[in-house]
């Protein structure tokens, strides 16, 4: 037994320990970057955009062109803006928008309609109950400085996206089909928003989640996920990683919304010149402009795929994508999941143009119906999705468990 004494000193080595813990924690908390607000302010002769960033912010801003964009990188943040935070538009800005880009970095994309520059950039350090201010000052000019300018920041914006960021541990091809799951949006590109305000983003990565774990716990399949996290990827780099780790099979997952509230249902999509219809033209050019969304160079893009739909082995993946969506429609219905109207469509999605890598679409439901956000937001409705597209798989590699 231990003595008053050495209890005591025990008590007061534990507390010592304590307080250097909570010292500790505190001081990790402290060091987190928070943004508390962000506002625009117009004036006569330019329109300002300003941030309230609880440390010093280190940004790099860049220049981006088709359509006219100012985009600014920072240290990755914690944005605690609330969502009715006033108005993204006004003066010059035509819309802006604010997430995780990559882990570790944070992005502002700022839209216009016309060229403008950069007065000013400042930083103003924490004063009269104000934390750090960051601010930019935007005014009109003429499209040949604008480009000029976008030549002059390339560097930068290079530096901010190098080119090869998402890599895969190598596949080992032991007679295991390879299936990527892609769950569609993610960081700063949020995609659609729901009813109750969800975003599409994180819908379809607990969809694609619980999708990567039924088919790992098969054992017959090699299972990439091209994101598992909260992060931005390029249309680019999502079919990269599926020619890379040489699938057998791609399959993105998103979740659908329009403008009228009754129309509900789920809806598989593969690659075609000429889209079956409108909507279905609509919705791909909309997923198209996800690199747009969140600041991405288009001039950069590898454009190794344009024109692969004339090429016969192109056509062949594509006949293996409608098999297989041939396949997954009836397990969606089976799911409890009411059908779209028109259950298979076909339009040019970007990210289906992989020329050697069958490939699907699948819109699981409506966010602008309150019936589908419901099933799409429970944990049961997405297990039954999930389950229902392993199923079709299955049914595609002929692996059918009993």
């Amino acid at each position: 037994m231990i003595g008053l004494a050495g209890l005591f000193r025990s008590v007061q080595l534990l507390a010592g320990v304590l307080l250097v813990i909570g010292t500790l924690t505190s001081a990790a908390v402290a060091a987190r970057t928070t943004v508390t607000d962000v506002r625009l302010g117009i004036h006569a002769d330019k329109t300002r955009f300003v941030m309230e960033v609880s440390e010093k912010p280190d940004f790099r801003l860049f220049y981006l062109n088709n359509p006219y964009r100012i985009v600014i990188d920072m240290q990755e943040l914690d944005w605690e803006v609330p969502d009715s935070k006033g108005r993204t538009s006004a003066g010059l800005v035509q819309q802006y928008r604010y997430g995780l880009f990559r882990r570790g970095t944070s992005r502002v994309v700022l839209d216009f309609k016309q060229p403008v520059k950069v007065l000013k950039q400042v930083i103003l350090p924490p004063g009269e109950g104000k934390p750090y201010r960051f601010f930019i000052d935007i005014q009109k000019t003429s499209d040949g400085e604008f480009q000029q300018a976008v030549e002059a920041s390339r560097n930068v914006q290079l530096a901010s996206l190098p080119k090869e960021t998402k890599t895969v541990a190598e596949i080992i091809k032991n007679q295991k089909h390879t299936i990527v799951v892609d769950a569609g949006h993610g960081g700063i590109d949020p995609g659609a928003i729901g009813k109750s305000g969800v975003h599409e983003k994180k819908l379809t990565l607990a969809v694609a989640q619980r999708l990567a774990r039924i088919l790992k716990s098969r054992g017959d399949y090699n299972v990439v996920m091209t994101r598992d996290d909260d992060t931005f990827l390029s249309l680019k780099e999502r079919v990269n990683v599926a020619r890379n780790v040489k699938a057998d099979l791609f399959i993105s997952v998103h979740a659908d919304s329009i403008g009228r509230a009754d129309v509900r249902g789920s809806t598989v999509y593969t690659l075609s010149e000429t889209a079956s219809d409108k909507e279905a033209e609509a919705l791909a050019s909309s997923h198209n402009k996800s690199d747009i969304i969140a600041g991405v160079d288009l001039d950069e893009q590898d454009d190794t795929v344009q024109g692969i739909l004339i090429d016969l082995a192109q056509r062949e993946t594509m006949n293996f994508s409608v098999k297989f969506a041939k396949y997954l429609i009836p397990e969606i219905a089976q799911s409890g999941m009411k059908l779209g109207s028109r259950s298979h469509r076909f339009a040019g999605f970007r990210v289906l143009k992989a020329p050697d890598v069958p490939s699907v679409l699948v819109e699981l439901g409506y966010l602008s119906n309150r019936q589908d956000e419901k099933i799409l937001k429970s944990d049961n409705g997405q297990e039954k999705l999930a389950r229902s597209i392993a199923a079709a798989v299955d049914k595609y590699f002929g692996t059918i468990k009993p």
